[in-house]
């Protein structure tokens, strides 16, 4: 959460000309500088809202006021807040405002107030020496909520430790983090695959799920939230820790409880670490397409990035709305 305010608008001067034989000038007060924006603007560097956890208050600047002279106050200075792409902008309420996804998009949340007028606004053929001068108009201030959704063509979705970041690092240049050992993975990591000069695609490596996910156990809120963003989903599925069929039905369930709109994506099954168990010669019939594989040597890798790159294409030729989403 975080609090976004606009700079004030200046106020404007009450002045009169006092120039050598001229005893008595007309108005000459300049209006106040208009208050600064906050504005929004993707910046395609980042990879995280990790920044706002300190800092949480943005400020723009404040309109000087009017002088004499007929001088306009100084227009204050707008206030960039940068967010990553994928950002969703909600009110306290939980509204959505903004999808922000095209990088350097940039969009004005809140406009500054307006500066006031200075007393040569307010001369007339009536009263010629008017001392009148408008204030500035008020800055706003409002609270909002920061998401990040990723934006992803195809998704790694499994269970803790189930070779999703060693795959995502063989078949990509991304190099998340990879141990033996839970959640190592706590914030998504995207990778460009190539699978010739002509076709790519993006995968990403989103952090494990555990049962409970969708009612927020594990940070399953945060991490689900991910997958809405992705065209395809490959489930990973480690063979080493047995129990297919379980593990494939709680990645189910947690997929459909968060969202039932996730069951009409595209998705394959992956069974991982082929390289440390037997190949199951009669495994588990699976009701979605399955691959054997090895996230270590690369074996059955191929086969599954060419499958995942033409469910991506299918999608595209679908008329399905582009991983781009809306502009910001």
């Amino acid at each position: 959460m975080i609090q976004i305010s606009s700079g004030a608008g200046g106020n404007g001067c009450v002045s009169f000309r006092r120039e050598k034989f001229v005893p008595k000038g007309g108005p000459d007060g300049g209006d106040g500088g208009d208050g600064g924006r906050v504005i929004f603007v993707v910046d395609p560097r980042m990879r995280t809202l990790v920044n706002f956890r300190f800092k949480k208050a943005f400020r723009a600047g404040r309109g000087a006021h009017g002088q004499g002279k007929n001088k306009t106050g100084r227009k204050g200075k707008d206030v960039l807040v940068r967010v990553p792409r994928g950002t969703v902008v909600k009110d306290e309420a939980g509204g959505v405002l903004a999808d922000l996804v095209m990088p350097r998009k940039r969009r004005v949340f809140l406009e500054g107030g307006k500066g006031g007028r200075g007393n040569a606004r307010f001369a007339t053929s009536t009263n010629q020496a008017p001392r009148r001068a408008d204030p500035g108009g008020k800055g706003r201030t409002r609270t909002l909520n920061l998401e990040l959704k990723l934006l992803a063509d195809a998704g790694l979705v499994g269970l803790p430790n189930a070779g999703k970041s060693t795959l995502l690092g063989r078949v990509s240049a991304a190099r998340p983090k990879i141990a033996a050992y839970p959640f190592t993975t706590l914030a998504p990591w995207l990778g460009v695959v190539r699978l010739n000069e002509e076709r790519s695609f993006v995968l990403a490596d989103l952090p494990g799920l555990i049962e409970g996910a969708h009612e927020g156990k594990g940070l399953g809120h945060v991490f689900l939230r991910h997958v809405e963003r992705t065209r395809v989903l490959a489930l990973v599925i480690d063979l080493f820790a047995g129990d297919i069929e379980v593990q494939y039905r709680t990645l189910i369930r947690e997929l459909e409880s968060h969202s039932p709109a996730l069951m009409d994506k595209p998705r394959v099954v992956a069974l991982n670490k082929i390289d440390m168990v037997e190949a199951p010669a009669d495994g588990p019939a699976l009701p979605d397409e399955t691959f054997l594989i090895s996230g270590l040597t690369g074996a059955g890798v191929r086969e599954l990035l060419w499958r995942l790159g033409d469910l991506v294409e299918e999608g595209k030729e679908g008329g399905e709305e582009e991983t781009a989403g809306e502009m910001g």
